[in-house]
């Protein structure tokens, strides 16, 4: 199984009634969540372990990951309210204010959780906004290190949302840990010059291959993406679609990844870092694929496996 680690939460979409009033939907989401929602409907064995409210919304979370095929059996529940994040679309791009208070998710503490050696868990996913606040960031960051250690490759997408960071050197230092700890990295170009600074792409990537992970994987939005092992880089295009708006696209990517690598029985950090560039195109291929569908409808509602190409 590939455990996904992090948020759960609703997103409140914008919409317009017939008569012109703007109202939003309820439609359940989180960067963490949504991959393990992909994962599941791209067929690859998904968990998925978070602070799950007992509340109507967190119901609604729980039917999510049933009808898309994830278990969420590690879950933790808790007599907590679920987090809402409200969207607004500019230029197709969404921003997002998140209502996170004493949460379900946020509150997850490390002794809640059950050791994840006992539970067939294969590989895990971590990242998104469950790694900024407390105490959730540190009960990730420990569950993460720990699995590192007993040699289970871990994937991260950090998926920086700057403008939710209230501590941004104790974010960066745990970033920072966590990257050098895990298997593969994945950023957008925005996110990687957040962590690095200005500089070109492909080198910037390289510093973060430096820290310790196996594979450094970089989208960059229309432009497709790109990624490097210590032996190998190779750039996949994008495809061409029209896009309804991008909640979700990365999210769905890195599902794509994680279910190319879990196909191919190279989920491993040895196997990762033996990848030759037909098998890291293979895999961005399917990223961006999955993506590419995701985008061209509202809302994070990533592809069942037969709406891909052949």
């Amino acid at each position: 199984m590939i455990l996904c680690c992090g948020e759960a939460l609703i997103d409140m979409l914008p919409r317009q009634t017939p008569e012109g009033e703007a109202v939003f939907l309820p439609v359940s989401g989180g960067a963490v969540f949504n991959t393990a929602i992909a994962l599941g409907r791209l067929g690859a064995p998904a968990g998925f372990l978070s602070g799950l409210s007992r509340d109507l919304f967190g119901q609604q979370l729980r039917r999510s990951l049933d009808e898309s095929r994830v278990d969420h059996s590690l879950a933790v529940e808790a007599d907590r309210p679920t987090t809402l994040a409200f969207v607004t679309l500019v230029d197709g791009q969404a921003r997002y204010a998140f209502y996170d208070e004493n949460t379900a998710g946020r509150m997850i503490r490390t002794e809640d959780l059950t050791a994840i050696d006992e539970n067939g868990v294969d590989a895990l996913f971590f990242g998104g906004i469950s790694l900024i606040n407390e105490p959730a960031a540190t009960t990730y960051e420990q569950l993460m290190l720990a699995a590192a250690a007993q040699g289970l490759p871990v994937m991260i997408d950090p998926n920086i949302r700057a403008n939710f960071i209230s501590d941004e050197a104790r974010y960066r230092a745990r970033l920072d840990r966590m990257i050098a700890a895990s298997t593969i990295v994945k950023v957008s170009d925005e996110d990687l010059e957040w962590l690095v600074g200005a500089g070109d792409l492909q080198d910037m990537a390289r510093s973060l291959l430096d820290r310790g992970p196996a594979l450094v994987i970089v989208t960059q939005g229309a432009e497709g993406a790109w990624a490097c092992t210590r032996r190998n880089a190779i750039s996949e295009p994008s495809r061409k679609t029209q896009v309804v708006d991008t909640v979700g696209a990365g999210d769905t990517f890195n599902a794509g990844v994680l279910c190319a690598l879990y196909e191919a029985g190279q989920l491993s950090r040895e196997a990762i870092n033996a990848l030759d560039s037909e098998q890291l195109a293979a895999c961005l291929r399917l990223g961006i694929e999955a993506a590419a569908i995701t985008v061209s409808r509202a809302g994070a509602n990533p592809p069942w496996r037969e709406e891909l190409p052949k």
